[in-house]
């Protein structure tokens, strides 16, 4: 196998490809993509794939001019299109993975889209899938045969904060709802361990029916306390913003927020215009487009993930561990 790994970015997740591709120190490979008059569109790539290790990138997030659907079936049939043109193995890398929060039926024939969406990238040939802090991890290593590889922006957030706390703070990380717990836990544990101190945990009750979002109850301890809550997503940013108000009405010093996609969809500048929330940082796996720029320059922390990717593809390529990039 040669030296290097080739990378692939379909054109919606170009610049992204490309960071990471300055992180490895190498280039994209070259490919071409063309629309037909009545919306179909083909892809291949411009180079010799034949027994290559090969890497494709794309970020399944919506946004105008390239809907979720889109995006996943331009990635799908490049892969398959890699496949078919002799690669090694082929792996697609999906910062953001779409249709991951419906893991489950909760109410009678629900779709279970998690799993069909990895039926499709299975189909195609695909040998490994690499993503970032889905919803739900169990989930999401239970619906994909082929070798599924689970990143997690824990150490950009850890480095990020550590840096940003106060050093006298005394800290609670906090996890807005039951079933991210263990998230925060994880979060706290390796600050602690980065800040020579014990950060204490805390979680919010969360009910959800129909839509509507219910829950105020907070257990832990964050009074007089520098907050920090962490989940996996911000969509209307509903969920946050209640723990933000919870926390401020327990008395907690100061309030931070951070999710490593930030949808941002319509009214979630709202949590950001908290007067009670200090800052809110994300990863750019799903960049802010939809923020006012000004607020966004103002009130949100971006944190890239190239050189997290770039880092897990390397160790991919020769055969490490990729477990390592989680030790902090």
């Amino acid at each position: 196998m040669p030296d290097a790994p080739l990378l692939f970015a379909l054109n919606a997740s170009r610049g992204l490809g490309e960071a990471v591709a300055r992180a490895l120190g190498s280039g994209l490979g070259a490919h071409e993509e063309r629309a037909f008059e009545d919306g179909e569109h083909k892809a291949r790539p411009l180079e010799n794939v034949r027994g290559r290790d090969v890497y494709l990138i794309q970020s399944l997030y919506g946004e105008p001019g390239a809907s979720v659907n889109d995006k996943l079936c331009r990635l799908l049939f490049f892969a398959g299109t890699l496949r078919q043109a002799g690669a090694g193995r082929v792996t697609v890398v999906l910062p953001y993975l779409c249709y991951a929060r419906k893991d489950r039926q909760t109410k009678p024939r629900d779709p279970v889209t998690t799993r069909y969406v990895a039926q499709l990238v299975e189909a195609v040939g695909v040998d490994r899938v690499v993503t970032l802090d889905v919803h739900n991890l169990a989930a999401f290593q239970n619906a994909f045969r082929c070798q599924s590889v689970h990143l997690e922006a824990r150490p950009l957030l850890v480095e990020h904060y550590a840096s940003l706390l106060p050093a006298d703070a005394r800290v609670t990380v906090v996890s807005p709802d039951v079933g991210g717990v263990k998230r925060a836990e994880a979060l706290r544990e390796a600050l602690s361990r980065r800040l020579d101190r014990p950060a204490a945990l805390a979680f919010m009750e969360k009910m959800r029916s129909e839509g509507v979002v219910s829950g105020e109850a907070v257990v832990g301890d964050v009074a007089e306390r520098d907050v920090l809550i962490v989940d996996d997503l911000l969509s209307t940013g509903t969920t946050i913003g209640r723990a933000v108000d919870a926390c401020n009405a327990r008395g907690a010093r100061r309030i931070h927020a951070c999710a490593t996609h930030g949808l941002f969809m319509p009214g979630s500048d709202e949590v950001l215009e908290n007067p009670h929330l200090a800052g809110m940082a994300v990863t750019d796996a799903v960049p802010p487009f939809r923020l006012d720029p000004a607020l966004a320059r103002e009130r949100l922390t971006v944190l890239p993930v190239a050189p997290l990717l770039a880092d897990a593809i390397d160790r991919l390529h020769r055969g490490g561990s990729v477990v390592a990039l989680l030790d902090v």
